[in-house]
């Protein structure tokens, strides 16, 4: 059971990935912990996890998510935005974002491409 609104602990959590700050995104994962992008499971649980973004930001040191909206029914967030990265330029896009949040921890954050079809799937306008 989340204590605080589950937006919040998605906003702390998109802080940390725009921060680099690899303790504080440990800090708000569950221990099963699962980071999809596009569809495909990167990562299961809080190590793999911690090894991915930390690759992901020596990779791309000025990655940021901006959100634009975010909205929480139970425990999932969804999010529409748009990431930016000077050196990569997939990077540069409009984005959409899953988190399911329990007990105030991310246990799921899911990366979209922004498209009609996955708008729809996360009842996004």
């Amino acid at each position: 059971m989340n204590k605080r609104d589950p937006k919040l602990t998605v906003l702390l959590f998109n802080e940390c990935i725009n921060h680099r700050d690899i303790e504080g995104l440990v800090d708000l994962m569950t221990d099963d912990h699962s980071l999809i992008c596009n569809g495909h499971i990167d990562t299961k649980d809080k190590n793999s996890s911690k090894e991915a973004w930390s690759s992901f930001f020596s990779m791309f040191p000025d990655y940021l998510n901006q959100f634009s909206r975010i909205e929480s029914k139970d425990d999932i967030v969804t999010i529409s935005g748009k990431s930016t990265c000077s050196n990569e330029e997939r990077l540069n896009t409009d984005a959409l974002w899953s988190a399911r949040v329990q007990n105030d921890k991310v246990s799921e954050w899911q990366v979209y491409e922004d498209s009609p079809e996955n708008r729809s799937k996360l009842q996004i306008q």
